[in-house]
């Protein structure tokens, strides 16, 4: 079968192309950027990848017109534009006027529970592409789930920061509200499940796993698995705007993604129909076994793909990866070039590893100071992490960077930086022979914008100094297990 997958970068997209390979079907891609895809993908290689932007309805010519299903997994939830229900509406309609023009006989959407009478403005932007996807006359198969829990999913991750952080935590009254947990593992197969299934063509299902759990039972429930003791006070006086400063400051997830996220919490999420057992019959990971797989996966360094991952119109730029050559005119540099006598091998396995765990290797309180003021002003901090501890490709987050390029091959790492600043800055680090002496090359580089940004360059030159210097002595001189 020749199935369109929207989204191919996006956390659910990931996960969901090699099931769909693995079932012999004809998989193309549609990416805003061709050379992510490529450059982060194991299967660019058995896909056909297109390139189109939601957003610019020209862009969208390169559909074809023989396909027999399209997956439609985008979403602006984590953008920090307003009017982010227009956004989503448009990029639905436009998708939905693409692929009428199509032979597509099914499209098959996964989206949130909407059921409650008031819903949040993402739920409720959710129940508006719905609509939108329906009026393309191609038979829809809406797939509704609450929560879902994985290894690399948001709402993981958020469960995960607060309870492992937090032994006290003081909560506000949506922490009472019923939710219905399923496991990503569970979204997969029923998205595999519903292609082409005759039961599923215009069919609306809501999905979740078998328990339905307060979100304070699911953190305790969390902290039970990890044989943590957990407190939760419940207050009136936290205000939905409160509460998202608070999982920003607290969790890795920006600003905009929480104030999305807690918005929704006001909603009760359980499913109403189980019609989907009669079209798609599984036994469903229980909340426990589903956070065991993740934790499972996260000691394999098995991450396969991260709510991180996904770059969204407003969060980031989509042709970010444009800026893979540093600009040369209009900057300004920090440069350290360090020489060393150990194998080349070991310092770049230095350099493979830097940020997430392991940290900056020189005065790394200082880089986490850092990552807090970014967070205080609405930037992304450094409690994203890494993907793996283990691999980086282009695309990646690492910290408060984006990984441009990650090439093991020629020992050279580049990174863009997504911190608040007046201005763009790059960070290479890459290994070179120079006079047959081996160094470690290590350029900050700054585009500044304005005045604003020159004065913010000069006056973090002495942090500079002490910084890179340190660094890159520790990264030519470090042994793990040291």
């Amino acid at each position: 079968m020749k199935i369109l997958l929207t989204g191919a970068n996006g956390y659910i997209g990931t996960r969901l192309l090699p099931i769909l390979l693995a079932e012999n079907h004809e998989v193309i891609c549609m990416v805003r950027d061709k050379r992510r895809f490529a450059a982060q993908s194991d299967w660019s290689n058995q896909v056909t990848i297109i390139s189109g932007d939601l957003l610019e309805p020209e862009t969208l010519n390169e559909i074809p017109h023989h396909i027999d299903a399209a997956y439609y997994l985008v979403h602006s939830m984590s953008s920090s534009q307003q009017g982010f229900e227009t956004m989503e509406e448009q990029s639905a309609s436009n998708f939905a006027h693409a692929i009428a023009k199509t032979q597509c006989r099914q499209i098959i959407y996964l989206t949130g529970i909407a059921n409650d009478e008031h819903l949040s403005k993402h739920l409720g932007s959710r129940l508006a592409v719905e609509n939108k996807l329906k009026s393309s006359g191609v038979p829809c198969t809406i797939l509704r789930a609450a929560i879902i829990i994985g290894s690399g999913s948001a709402s993981f991750e958020i469960i995960r920061d607060l309870t492992e952080k937090l032994p006290v935590m003081v909560a506000p009254k949506w922490i009472k509200v019923r939710c219905q947990p399923i496991g990503i593992r569970d979204v997969l197969g029923y998205l595999l499940g519903v292609i082409h299934h005759p039961e599923a063509l215009n069919q609306t299902f809501d999905i979740g796993g078998p328990d339905i759990l307060t979100y304070k039972e699911m953190l305790l429930g969390y902290a039970k698995e990890r044989g943590l003791k957990r407190w939760i006070i419940t207050v009136p006086v936290l205000t939905p705007r409160l509460s998202s400063l608070w999982l920003n400051l607290i969790t890795s997830v920006p600003f905009a993604l929480a104030r999305s996220l807690v918005d929704s919490m006001k909603n009760e999420v359980v499913c109403k129909n189980n019609h989907i057992h009669k079209v798609v019959p599984r036994k469903c990971l229980s909340y426990a076994e589903a956070l065991h797989l993740a934790f499972e996966k996260i000691d394999q360094n098995s991450i396969v793909s991260s709510w991180k991952d996904a770059l969204n119109r407003g969060y980031l730029k989509s042709d970010f990866m444009d800026q893979i050559k540093v600009p040369q005119n209009g900057t300004l540099e920090y440069k350290v070039k360090k020489p060393f006598e150990r194998k080349a091998e070991e310092v770049f396995d230095n350099i493979w590893s830097i940020g997430g765990n392991r940290g900056w290797y020189y005065m790394d309180w200082l880089w986490q100071l850092r990552g807090f003021l970014d967070k205080m002003f609405g930037g992304v901090g450094t409690r994203r992490g890494r993907t793996s501890n283990v691999d980086l490709q282009a695309g990646d987050v690492l910290d408060f960077w984006r990984v441009l390029l990650a090439d093991r091959k020629n020992k050279r790492l580049l990174l863009y930086a997504e911190m608040k600043i007046p201005g763009e800055a790059w960070l290479e680090l890459k290994l070179i022979d120079f006079h047959g002496r081996a160094y470690l090359s290590q350029i900050a580089t700054f585009r500044p914008k304005g005045l604003w940004g020159r004065l913010y360059w000069y006056a973090m030159w002495p942090f500079h100094l002490v910084l890179f210097n340190g660094m890159a002595k520790q990264i030519t001189e470090y042994k793990p297990g040291n």
